[in-house]
């Protein structure tokens, strides 16, 4: 199941706080159904620490459920990471911060 979660505040610390009251009990519901992915709009670089403990710890309690998140705001991106995560079963606890264009060709010539 995909949970989205949006509206979050630029402040790392105000966002955290923002889940975890207004989002964790829609995050806890849905891994009550099964394995979840929560997708995050994407932020900056100083919120990849509470999203990913938040992600590890909801794995950890909830296992053998699988609890994944991603960050992007890019269709395609989220329908291919959550179609990899649905074909991969030992892959819990991980944040993916994802964006529509990739790495590009590593091989130039």
């Amino acid at each position: 199941m995909i949970v989205r979660i949006e509206g979050l505040p630029s402040s790392p610390v105000e966002a955290a706080a923002r889940f975890h009251s207004r989002d964790l009990p829609e995050v806890l519901s849905a891994i009550e159904t099964g394995d979840v992915v929560i997708v995050f709009e994407p932020a900056g670089h100083d919120h990849r620490a509470w999203r990913l403990a938040a992600v590890q710890g909801l794995a950890r309690e909830h296992a053998p459920r699988r609890v994944n998140a991603i960050a992007s705001d890019k269709e395609a991106a989220i329908a291919a990471a959550t179609d990899y995560l649905g074909r991969a079963p030992g892959v819990t606890g991980q944040y993916f911060v994802l964006d529509a264009g990739g790495a590009g060709n590593p091989i130039t010539v």
